[in-house]
């Protein structure tokens, strides 16, 4: 029985590209990434493990330590402080939102140097919810 070009094809070209594909995407996953190697969390999976800190920063108290999702959770006076997780691995907080810093401790303190002597308020915990819990963009 011979088979026509078109059905040939037909199967042919989807099983070349599948396996393209996974050829290329099987070096991307295999390249390490520059940097610090991913770490075990606290929560025992594998990601960006960071130093848990306490320590007092410009008359502030900032502490960080892993949350139980091994995200990073920070306490700047005992009130939360929402860190954002940037594409180049870096930290941003609402408070310093325009400079990423390398862990959540330069961010923790680069967010202190932003608020100077005003405290931080509670809604610093959730970013981009404003009094009376309703989101808000920038227009409005």
């Amino acid at each position: 029985m011979i088979v026509p070009r078109r059905v040939a094809l037909r199967f042919l070209f989807p099983a070349t590209l599948a396996a393209f594909t996974g050829g290329a995407l099987a070096r991307v996953a295999a390249t390490p990434r520059e940097g610090r190697p991913a770490a075990p969390t606290a929560s025992g999976g594998t990601g960006d493990a960071f130093d848990a800190f306490d320590e007092m920063y410009r008359g502030r108290r900032i502490q960080g330590r892993a949350a139980p999702s091994g995200a990073p959770e920070v306490l700047v006076d005992g009130r939360p402080l929402h860190l954002m997780r940037c594409a180049d691995g870096g930290y941003l907080t609402p408070i310093d939102h325009y400079q990423s810093c390398p862990t959540p401790l330069e961010a923790t303190r680069a967010a202190v140097d932003e608020l100077g002597s005003a405290p931080l308020t509670r809604y610093a915990a959730a970013h981009g919810v404003h009094p009376g819990g309703s989101q808000r963009g920038p227009h409005t």
